[in-house]
């Protein structure tokens, strides 16, 4: 059975496994660096669907097959999954998830959603409830922006320092049996408001949210070197972010002079 360490951090007894896990992605990501480390890459951010929010589903439907698929599992041996998304009522994981029919239980913790839902199935999974269950989660860059700031057709113009949602879904299995890495605990931290008001900034107001997270040392010297150095780090995420904005600024500015200068030049010719 799971038992408390500390403030923050539970322990499970049984160690759940992560048996198999899957990720589905866009085009953006499947560009990107990592795209070897994905199972499936879509050539198509609309999925082939009308709307972006079933596009969304679709990805998480994808993950889930696979990741099912790589454990060699069905459906039915399956007692359960915690899902969640970006959209209003978790629809995504509602529309993507139902066709499976699996207990579902829907969860919102925003980008700590795919933490949140490992958090809960790895704790049903060693409290004896359930066998085997599902983490996933999903989010897409389109659905996100009319959720939460402006929809692609308004036409806003996007700071060139915001930073994009992952068009993607991701799934993991957790079994009380099985072979592959373990999940021995799990530290769930506080609130903690840094005042970033910028709304495209997202990486400057996450970045610091385990300064406040007190670790697994119990000597109190220890726990507050190890603050201090979390504190270092949340403040140079901030100072990194306003260099680079700065630093764009500067460079639209001086394009925007080039220019004024070069029309200038024009009307006087």
């Amino acid at each position: 059975m799971a038992h408390r360490i500390g403030r923050y951090t539970v322990a499970l007894d049984s160690r759940p496994i992560i048996v198999s896990s899957a990720a589905a992605v866009g085009t953006k990501e499947g560009d990107g660096p990592m795209a070897q480390y994905f199972d499936y890459i879509s050539d198509d951010d609309l999925m082939e669907s009308k709307t972006w929010e079933q596009a969304e589903s679709l990805f998480q439907k994808t993950a889930v097959q696979l990741a099912l698929k790589k454990a060699r599992l069905s459906a039915c041996e399956i007692d359960g999954i915690y899902a969640g998304d970006l959209l209003n009522q978790c629809i995504g994981s509602t529309f993507g998830l139902r066709d499976f029919e699996i207990p579902l239980t829907g969860l919102f913790g925003a980008c700590s959603t795919m933490a949140l839902s490992l958090i809960t199935a790895a704790t049903a999974v060693d409290g004896g409830s359930m066998r085997r269950a599902v983490a996933v989660t999903s989010s897409h860059f389109c659905s996100a922006e009319r959720q939460f700031r402006f929809p692609l057709d308004y036409g806003g113009v996007r700071p060139p320092t915001s930073q994009w949602t992952v068009t993607g879904s991701g799934a993991a299995i957790i079994s009380a049996n099985g072979s592959g890495p373990h999940i021995d605990a799990y530290t769930i931290g506080r609130a903690v408001d840094y005042n970033i008001s910028d709304a495209n900034n997202m990486g400057a107001a996450m970045a610091p949210d385990d300064v406040k997270i007190r670790p697994y040392p119990t000597n109190e010297g220890m726990v507050f070197f190890y603050t201090q150095i979390q504190y270092l780090r949340g403040f140079r995420a901030l100072f990194k972010g306003f260099l680079m904005r700065k630093t764009v600024e500067k460079s639209v500015n001086e394009i925007y002079a080039q220019s004024r200068n070069y029309y200038k030049k024009e009307e006087e010719f």
